[in-house]
């Protein structure tokens, strides 16, 4: 979700190049500046560029889908797994990347039971790989609890998550329109909160995790994400548009919440962005943060009132 950065001028404080307040006079009103906090033609021109591909595949070939969310994972882990290797944490790179493409693409012929096994036996190789990848009569691994740690939270927090989204296309009833779903209620949920942020934003959200969130965006992303899940629901499956009090909100929430939990590990690297792939977002992985957990409730809801 986009951020909106609010900085309020101190109260009491003089405007450099102003004459200090008189005794008796009323201070100057507070100020504040509100900025979006990156390039938004070069951001809005990306968007609608990786917009338009997903459409065309969707519209005459939506199994290549598949392909290009497992192409994003890929590079979404090997940004994040540098990251992290940057600052100091040892992961194994390859069978990461190999095991998250797995996750993904064993979803295709087993769904949920290809994820799970995908999932559990990359976990399991990694850890043994960790173990010995110098050898068994080498010395053993510093932080060896740290590091395997790090590893099975990136695996299910991108490939694992992913997988949900991947698995939207398959089903034969509305495949596409359930992809289209996530992206647009995300997208709903982001263009809600800059608006409502830039406009309104005054209170900060949690600014010890993401100082430039408000509330008041917040409160658009809710607006805007419920409005959009009702017309989805409406016009591509035709089902009761009521569902969409409950979907928008919860898709709020999930994108929101993963936008935060980047938020919260940048922090903790001391980054500004996982990359620099995509001028005016920054890495693949800062465009994927929102859709991850939402495209497990988009998954789950859409199977249930679909009935596959």
């Amino acid at each position: 979700m986009t951020e909106t950065h609010v900085t309020v001028q101190p109260e009491g404080r003089p405007t450099p190049g102003a004459d200090p307040a008189t005794p008796g006079e009323a201070s100057a009103p507070e100020k504040r500046k509100i900025s979006a906090g990156r390039n938004l033609p070069v951001a809005i021109a990306v968007g609608v560029s990786l917009g338009a591909v997903i459409v065309l595949i969707l519209v005459f070939a939506p199994h290549v889908w598949i392909l290009l969310a497992s192409a994003a994972i890929g590079i979404a882990q090997w940004e994040v797994v540098k990251r992290f290797r940057q600052s100091g944490v040892d992961l194994e790179l390859w069978p990461m990347l190999i095991g998250g493409q797995a996750i993904m693409w064993l979803s295709w012929p087993w769904g949920t039971k290809g994820v799970l096994l995908a999932f559990v036996a990359t976990v399991v190789v990694c850890l043994v790989w960790r173990l010995l990848h110098h050898g068994p009569s080498a010395p053993g691994p510093t932080q060896f609890t740290r590091d395997s740690s790090v590893t099975v939270f990136i695996l299910a927090w991108i490939p694992l998550l992913a997988s949900f989204g991947a698995m939207l296309v398959l089903p034969t009833n509305h495949g596409p329109q359930r992809v289209a779903a996530l992206i647009i209620l995300v997208v709903c949920s982001d263009v809600g909160g800059y608006a409502s942020g830039v406009l309104f934003g005054r209170h900060p959200m949690v600014p010890a995790i993401s100082p430039k969130k408000s509330w008041e965006g917040f409160a658009g992303s809710l607006v805007v994400g419920t409005v959009g899940a009702v017309l989805v629901l409406q016009f591509l499956f035709d089902v009761q548009p009521l569902w969409g009090l409950l979907l928008g909100p919860v898709v709020v929430f999930t994108a929101t919440l993963g936008d935060l939990l980047e938020s919260q590990v940048k922090r903790d690297l001391g980054i500004k962005d996982m990359g620099t792939l995509l001028p005016g977002h920054g890495g693949i992985m800062d465009r994927l943060d929102s859709l991850l957990p939402s495209a497990v409730v988009v998954w789950t809801v859409l199977s249930a009132l679909l009935h596959s």
